[in-house]
């Protein structure tokens, strides 16, 4: 079988933990701060897992990390 290619853009925003689950940062946190409050800035900083129905998907396009 033919090599795959990694999608490269995926690849800068997904993380794989030990476990093999995808780790990935929350979204609408780079622009427009000023009107989030801090308590929402602090909870968009920390890190979460992909979902479980997109992660079939994501491994495809990730298949060597």
């Amino acid at each position: 079988m033919a090599k795959l290619k990694t999608k490269k853009a995926a690849a800068k925003r997904f993380k794989v933990t030990a476990s093999g689950k995808l780790k990935r940062s929350k979204a609408y946190k780079s622009h427009i701060l000023t009107k989030k409050t801090t308590k929402r800035k602090r909870n968009l900083r920390k890190a979460t897992m992909t979902d479980s129905t997109n992660e079939k998907v994501m491994k495809k396009i990730l298949p060597y990390i």
